[in-house]
């Protein structure tokens, strides 16, 4: 058990109680070489993970039949820009392919 004067006690407390709660190991402070109290780290449960049992959501959704082949058609269509105005948002403005300024400027 390591003891320290209240000197540096008072000088390094945040140390100390950093290292007391990180190793667990108790400090005492001495006062002129006698030893007038002792700083003990807290007895505080480990906290224990949530155990969730498998299958805990059983029967509160259904997935669909389909779900590896949901929306499959839409997708292929966006990857293949076959989107109305070119996917580009209309609230967005004109897009970039009629000049808007977005990357068209020629300097």
């Amino acid at each position: 058990m390591r003891t320290v004067n209240i000197h540096e006690a008072k000088t390094h407390l945040s140390r100390l109680v950093d290292e007391v709660a990180r190793l667990g190991e108790p400090v005492v402070i001495a006062r002129a070489g006698k030893p007038v109290a002792k700083m003990v780290p807290l007895d505080t449960p480990e906290a224990k993970p949530e155990i969730r049992p498998i299958g805990f959501l059983r029967g509160q959704f259904e997935i669909p039949d389909d779900f590896g082949t949901m929306f499959e058609e839409e997708i292929i269509r966006m990857f293949n820009g076959d989107l109305p105005n070119d996917g580009w948002p209309e609230e967005a403005g004109p897009g970039p392919e009629t000049g808007s300024g977005l990357g068209s400027e020629k300097g």
